[in-house]
């Protein structure tokens, strides 16, 4: 399945790769590695996940507070949402489907 992620989801993760980086070296690198690891179980098994809409679901990562929201769309998974999980959720309500 192909991936492709949204405007917003897009620098959702940027600028938490930004935000880790400037907390300690390196630890963008390790967000950013454990998103792909979500994304590979995802597109392994994309209806494995927690539905919270009609067609989005819901992985969580491991190591940090964060969701990846999606759902998929013929052979595509849309990333809508790279959710900080400790912030207030009504700021990606409008992008679950």
């Amino acid at each position: 399945m192909k991936i492709r992620f949204s405007i917003q989801a897009d620098m959702e993760l940027v600028e938490a790769i930004g935000y880790y980086d400037y907390q300690m070296s390196g630890l963008g690198h390790r967000f950013l590695q454990e998103v792909e690891q979500a994304i590979g179980r995802i597109t392994a098994m994309p209806e494995a996940w927690t539905k919270i809409g009609k067609n989005t679901r819901r992985c969580l990562l491991k190591s940090f507070p964060y969701a990846i929201f999606y759902f998929a769309e013929g052979n595509e998974i849309i990333v809508t949402t790279v959710a900080h999980l400790h912030r207030c959720p009504d700021y990606y309500k409008d992008r679950i489907h």
